[in-house]
């Protein structure tokens, strides 16, 4: 008896994680069993990104605009952490919206439109619920 509860009505003998068998009659092989596990894996990530995440509407978004040399502008949105953000999504949404390229400084928690775009910006950030500020 190699199980807590052998020979009881209790005793619910071991099954595969990836194809719901009984252990001894298991027929996945390493390989499928390790890949299954990566993928738990990276879904349990997932689900822990997804709960860290804050709704826009306890965020407050800081749009400036910067000028770099050669006299061009750049719209800087500060105050979205990356930690509660997905900013390259967002950044991809501000970029349709706005018509302009940019990009994200991930080491900063900030994003960056070319051009001066704090109108567009800030309406369709609010659109998505964001509090947004102009400094």
């Amino acid at each position: 008896m190699t199980r807590l509860f052998a020979g009881t009505p209790f005793d619910i003998p071991p099954t595969c994680d990836t194809c719901g068998k009984v252990e001894p009659d298991c027929i996945c092989t390493p390989e499928q069993k390790a890949a299954a596990e990566r993928t738990r894996q990276a879904q349990a990530r997932l689900r822990e990104v997804e709960a860290a995440r804050l709704p826009p509407e306890k965020q407050t978004a800081r749009l400036r605009v910067e000028t770099r040399k050669g006299k061009r502008t750049v719209t800087v949105i500060d105050g979205l952490t990356a930690h509660a953000n997905d900013l390259p999504t967002l950044l991809s949404k501000l970029q349709a919206a706005c018509g302009t390229g940019g990009t994200v400084r991930e080491e900063e928690d900030r994003l960056e439109l070319q051009g001066d775009h704090r109108q567009s910006a800030g309406e369709h950030l609010t659109r998505l619920g964001y509090r947004v500020k102009n400094g």
